[in-house]
């Protein structure tokens, strides 16, 4: 940990965290892997062969972890191009043509992994959920497209959902990274005079990287605790975002003017979540301009969660499909 000048600190001596014993056992046993010392290492700023490697390697890690979901019979997936970028229409088994509720989604992956097959296999899992088509943006990543490629091709496929959808008809997402994408785009389009969604839902953040600058306090409480993230991802931050700054709302969605317009916004972190601040200090930025806002902090949970699989992922996914259902209704507070 880097010390800040004129900071107080507040010493902790080292100390030995039991898993509760009242989790499920898919999540003690995501919580009993032991973290890894040591920060994890990046490549050169300016190596982008050696960064494309890394991605390489990220992406084939969480392709593994996915190859045990197939896709379900009925479901279909469409390509979808707007304006030279990619996306991806989901539609679940039994889907009606006339439903036209529709989920606009951003995959995560730290802002440069999760990309291709497992953006699709992600929304997948999240049409089914939804029981609702879900359109995924694949958008384009460092190392090679830096802000605001990314957040370009999200706010065009939103532009050509507006094209057939009336705005109460779409609710935005994004899991990880992708949240801050969603809250991002959200702010874009509300500043180009674009209708609000439905609603927002911000997922298991690294949507916590809606604080692209890391200032929460979690960085630092939750640093050794968090099986997922070993420290931040600065790194990542500084090569997505190129040489812009990274306290730019359109970077870092926490520091933008709520107050001017956002849609009701659903978030959800975990009390050991590295990144855990930011979805603290984003729902009470939305409730102090008036914005309804739900927090949903899972107990324990690392960043991402328990892998998928656990009742309390699946009581989170309850609470998603509900909000998600009373913002298609017009029903939200």
């Amino acid at each position: 940990m880097t010390e800040q000048a004129g900071a107080a600190l507040l010493r902790v001596a080292e100390r030995q965290v039991p898993v509760p014993a009242h989790l499920s056992p898919e999540a003690r046993a995501v919580l009993s892997v032991p973290v890894p010392a040591g920060s994890p290492q990046y490549p050169a700023a300016g190596d982008l062969d050696a960064w494309r490697r890394h991605v390489s390697a990220g992406d084939g890690m969480i392709a593994r972890l996915l190859a045990s979901r197939p896709i379900p019979d009925g479901c279909e997936i469409t390509e979808l191009g707007a304006d030279n970028a990619l996306g991806y229409e989901i539609t679940p088994p039994g889907w009606n043509e006339d439903d036209r509720r529709v989920y606009l989604d951003m995959h995560g992956g730290a802002l440069i992994m999760g990309g291709g097959l497992v953006c699709r296999t992600m929304a997948t899992g999240l049409a089914i959920m939804l029981n609702a088509r879900v359109v995924t943006v694949d958008y384009r990543m460092p190392p090679d497209h830096q802000y605001p490629a990314a957040l370009d091709d999200c706010l065009v496929f939103y532009q050509a959902l507006l094209s057939e959808h009336a705005p109460e008809q779409i609710v935005v997402g994004g899991a990880s990274a992708g949240g801050n994408l969603a809250a991002a785009m959200i702010l874009r389009a509300r500043d180009e005079g674009l209708p609000l969604p439905a609603a927002a839902v911000l997922l298991s953040p690294e949507l916590e990287r809606l604080d692209l600058t890391e200032s929460g306090d979690s960085f630092q409480a939750n640093r050794g605790l968090d099986t997922t993230l070993r420290d931040g991802l600065m790194p990542v931050n500084r090569l997505y975002a190129g040489e812009e700054s990274l306290d730019d709302p359109y970077l870092s969605p926490l520091f933008g003017d709520f107050a001017q317009g956002f849609p009701p916004t659903l978030l959800t972190a975990g009390t050991r979540d590295l990144f855990l601040s930011n979805a603290v200090r984003m729902h009470r930025g939305l409730r102090a301009a008036d914005i309804a806002a739900e927090l949903h902090v899972l107990e324990a949970a690392p960043h991402g969660a328990f892998g998928g699989s656990s009742p309390e992922e699946a009581a989170i996914n309850r609470e998603v499909r509900l909000f998600c259902e009373r913002a298609w209704s017009g029903t939200l507070a």
